[in-house]
């Protein structure tokens, strides 16, 4: 074999074992993805289950504020608009673009998060707490899972943010980054259920 032949077929192998470990990496958060749809439709069904049992403790109409709750939906789908928005950008290789893009995400995604827990401190101030009822503990586990995996996201977003500045939209920063978009528009779907099961039948 020629120099030039052991060069090609080493290039080879190396395209091949990349491309290899892109798709096992997929496959990995394909199964984690599924996993986390497991375990929110898990929680869904209990509370669906213990929505009612409400003990001596308040119900969601005594507890809900629509507005309040359409507001954290205005901001969590604008977070996912502007993720689009940044992933669009990363295709065209405009790196600017996605950095600010991804800080307009946070920006929203904190805006989330501070009325969610708001909303949490306003129900245990008035003694709603999750030792009340089935119903509170059921709410307090479903969307308070969601809001630990939503703050996950944005962690998961700064460190993005770290490496884009350091490594460059590489291939394997460009894969990390769709992934992470795959996710944070899988958590938004899952608010619009919570918000369809949890907060809409609630205050109705």
């Amino acid at each position: 074999m020629s120099a030039a032949e052991s060069s090609a077929s080493t290039v080879l192998a190396s395209d091949h074992a990349k491309t290899s470990d892109f798709e096992a990496r997929e496959f990995g958060f394909w199964l984690y993805l599924m996993s986390d749809a497991i375990i929110f439709a898990l929680l869904f069904a209990t509370y669906v289950v213990m929505s009612q049992n409400i003990a001596a403790g308040p119900g969601g109409k005594m507890l809900f504020s629509l507005p309040h709750t359409m507001g954290e939906t205005f901001l969590l789908l604008c977070s996912s608009l502007t993720f689009g928005f940044a992933t669009l950008a990363s295709m065209a290789r405009q790196k600017g673009r996605v950095i600010l893009w991804l800080i307009v995400t946070i920006a929203l995604g904190i805006g989330f998060v501070a009325m969610e827990l708001s909303e949490f401190s306003g129900m245990i101030a008035a003694g709603a707490t999750p030792q009340v009822s089935g119903f509170l503990s059921a709410f307090f586990t479903l969307v308070g899972t969601h809001g630990l995996h939503f703050s996950f996201g944005m962690l998961g977003i700064l460190v993005m943010m770290g490496q884009i500045l350091t490594k460059g939209l590489t291939p394997p920063v460009l894969s990390r980054l769709y992934r992470l978009g795959l996710f944070w528009h899988f958590l938004d779907i899952v608010w619009i259920a919570i918000f369809s099961v949890v907060y809409l039948p609630g205050v109705l």
